[in-house]
């Protein structure tokens, strides 16, 4: 049986400790941590693997980010 393919849209931003955070917002809890982008990217690939054993990919589609400043 072929496996399906899947596209993801990775989240990655840059902590206060310097790790890079990767993480999928189309797939519930799916998210990691490295020292470098490609750190991350390579542990989220297999955070991935292990997030569609358990659940259905959402087929959202990314449109972007946005910044917006509040005050408080």
């Amino acid at each position: 049986m072929k496996k399906k393919i899947y596209n993801f849209t990775v989240v990655i931003e840059k902590c206060e400790d310097g790790f890079f955070i990767a993480e999928v917002p189309s797939l519930k809890g799916c998210y990691t941590q490295g020292k470098t982008v490609e750190e991350a990217m390579k542990n989220i690939k297999e955070v991935i693997e292990m997030c569609l054993e358990e659940q259905e990919a959402s087929q959202n589609e990314f449109i972007g980010v946005q910044k917006i400043e509040v005050e408080g």
